[in-house]
């Protein structure tokens, strides 16, 4: 009883457990170090050659290293219930997938590390969850496609995104515009061919923003860029500068570029790719004069075209210019022809009308514009009363429509009147096609010594048939050319311009010497029918049967041939038969007596009852009885 009062009075001096160790602790993964003595827990696992995120992690982690081994996939149990993860490093791996809401539950997620993987796209629910990161890098992987949703959750918290060294071509460029926190956004070493205007202007926060080494030819000016001073380098810039990085682009140097040469800038990296008089130098050493566009230039357009109604009509406008012009067209009542369910326009400048109208003809309007004006032309369509049905038997001998594709239409008189009509390009200036034949035709121009410093002349040409603009560089002492290998009963559009230094600004530069449209004669074809085949069918089926009629006859006379021999062959004797049965008429006289020939065909007579005795006939040298 004594020992019981000890007992009572030594328990308080018992150690108690210290508050601010975890009451109770997962093990830590074999290759891997844990620091779980003291809040914030850490697992670490870099290099130790993981085929697999650990199935033993201790939940309440704050921080997850596993980079540098050999980890394929992110499963949705692998992270599970890791609420209190605040940074999660999977770097260089070889992860080709990862599961939709497999970091549904790390909400509290600050920086995730993705980069040096395999992963091809990037869904919209894969990063579904992550409502607090701020840093999310997934450079070097081999991403092709970015979901427009991918960044939802974390548009509003995100600071830093890494998107470098992949295989981007397109981006969600409003979903990238909806990133009003992000501070650094890389976009280099893709395959960026183009940026909209405008993509940056709600990201007045951003303080670097690198497209070095991608596709871009030109950069469209931004409201951020115009707000904010524009540096290449950040050492020493201001708080308030956005460094922007663009080289290794094959920028062409026009007028577009203006803008961003009028910046001061510290940038030894960027060049011009084109055009060819500006290639190669360096961008910053270009005179801003040197930045120059050339107006639209309408090198090709449709002839009149003439259709019933029901069917289609095709009308092209080829136009040239630096930038390349955007052409639009225009309606005979003045409005602006898109795509709908009866027509399409095509970037190339072709306007198609999938099922025209009575209401559809009249003057359409070709408009070709750039950042240095624009030209227009017009294209007449005539939309006639439907064909009449066409009988099958009939055939034709007119040539097809001017409005087909692959005509060969010769001169008449409608064509002429046409023409007439429709001057085509101006001829004013001199440029005039003689002697054209079937795929032939001689250019001539007048003398241009008003131009100085003339390097060389240019001829473009193009048929209503072909969409292929044809370049030809003639020497500076030419006035004329002769053009081979055209095709027969065509029409062509053809310019002829100077190429010469412009004194001003030392630049190559081109001048219209003017313009001129001809029709190659057309190639003579024999008149056929339209029904070639179904004719030579007919020919083919009479053929036949006047062989099989022939093997017929022929049969037919060798039976003949074969029944007035006796059966046999022609020229053989005929062998005599052993025993046969003959049958002899007789009118009561008794004995045997030899067949009758044939009797000759005589008028009908009177029926006459007769009496056939048949024997067998034994052959004369054989002995017969008494």
């Amino acid at each position: 009883m004594a020992v019981l009062p000890l007992l009572l009075c030594l328990l308080p001096l018992a150690p108690a457990s210290s508050p601010s160790q975890p009451a109770t602790s997962s093990p830590c993964p074999r290759r891997c170090r844990c620091q779980t003595q003291s809040l914030p827990l850490s697992v670490l696992c870099p290099g130790a050659g993981l085929l697999f995120v650990p199935p033993s992690l201790d939940r309440r982690a704050a921080e997850l290293r596993l980079a540098d081994n050999f980890i394929a996939a992110v499963r949705r149990r692998d992270l599970a219930n890791m609420t209190g993860l605040l940074h999660l490093s999977l770097s260089r791996n070889t992860i080709r997938h990862v599961a939709v809401g497999a970091f549904a539950d790390l909400r509290a997620l600050r920086a995730l590390h993705l980069d040096g993987n395999r992963l091809t796209s990037l869904g919209e629910g894969q990063l579904r969850g992550l409502v607090n990161l701020r840093h999310l890098i997934l450079s070097n992987n081999q991403l092709a496609a970015l979901a427009a949703g991918a960044l939802d959750d974390c548009a509003e918290t995100l600071e830093d995104l890494d998107l470098s060294y992949n295989n981007l071509e397109q981006l969600p460029w409003e979903a990238l515009g909806r990133l009003g926190n992000v501070n650094t956004l890389g976009l280099d070493h893709n395959l960026l061919a183009s940026v909209p205007a405008g993509a940056f202007s709600r990201l007045h926060k951003l303080a670097r923003l690198d497209m070095t080494s991608n596709r871009l030819t030109t950069i469209p000016p931004d409201p951020l860029f115009s707000r904010l001073p524009l540096l290449a380098r950040p050492r020493g810039s201001p708080a308030s500068a956005l460094v922007l990085a663009f080289g290794g682009n094959p920028l062409h140097c026009n007028c577009e570029l203006v803008w961003l040469r009028r910046l001061a800038r510290e940038d030894d990296l960027e060049a011009c790719a084109s055009p060819p008089a500006l290639g190669g130098r360096y961008f910053w050493a270009v005179g801003e004069e040197e930045f120059v566009c050339e107006p639209p230039v309408v090198t090709h357009r449709s002839p009149p075209l003439a259709v019933p109604a029901g069917r289609p009509a095709a009308l092209r406008c080829r136009a040239v210019g630096d930038p390349e012009p955007r052409v639009r067209w225009v309606s005979p009542q003045g409005r602006l022809v898109g795509n709908s369910s009866r027509a399409r326009a095509f970037p190339n400048g072709t306007l198609e009308l999938l099922v025209t109208e009575p209401g559809d003809g009249g003057i359409f309007t070709c408009i070709a514009a750039n950042a240095a004006g624009e030209a227009t032309a017009a294209v007449e369509l005539t939309v006639g009363p439907p064909p009449p049905p066409q009988l099958a038997n009939s055939t034709s001998c007119d040539p097809p429509r001017d409005g087909d594709p692959d005509a060969l239409t010769p001169p008449s008189a409608a064509s002429a009147s046409a023409k007439a009509a429709d001057p085509g390009p101006p001829t004013d200036r001199g440029v005039q096609v003689t002697e054209h034949g079937a795929t032939a035709a001689l250019v001539q121009w007048p003398d241009q010594r008003p131009i100085p410093g003339i390097r060389m002349y240019q001829i473009q040409y193009n048929s209503s048939a072909d969409d292929i603009l044809v370049y030809r560089m003639i020497p500076a002492d030419s006035r004329s050319f002769l053009l081979s290998d055209l095709a027969s009963g065509r029409t062509y559009d053809l310019c002829v311009l100077a190429v010469y230094e412009d004194s001003a600004t030392g630049l190559t530069a081109t001048r219209p010497v003017g313009c001129a449209r001809f029709s190659t004669e057309p190639a003579l074809r024999p008149c056929g029918s339209p029904h070639a085949p179904f004719l030579g069918g007919t020919m083919i089926i009479a053929l036949g049967g006047v062989i099989v009629a022939s093997v017929l006859v022929f049969i037919f006379v060798l039976l003949m041939r074969y029944k007035v021999h006796g059966g046999q062959p022609p020229g053989k004797a005929k062998a005599p038969a052993p025993v046969s049965s003959v049958c002899s008429q007789t009118n009561g006289a008794l004995g045997p007596t030899p067949a009758p020939p044939a009797p000759e065909p005589a008028a009908p007579r009177a029926h006459t009852v007769v009496q056939l005795d048949c024997e067998p006939w034994r052959p004369s040298h054989e002995p017969t009885g008494p």
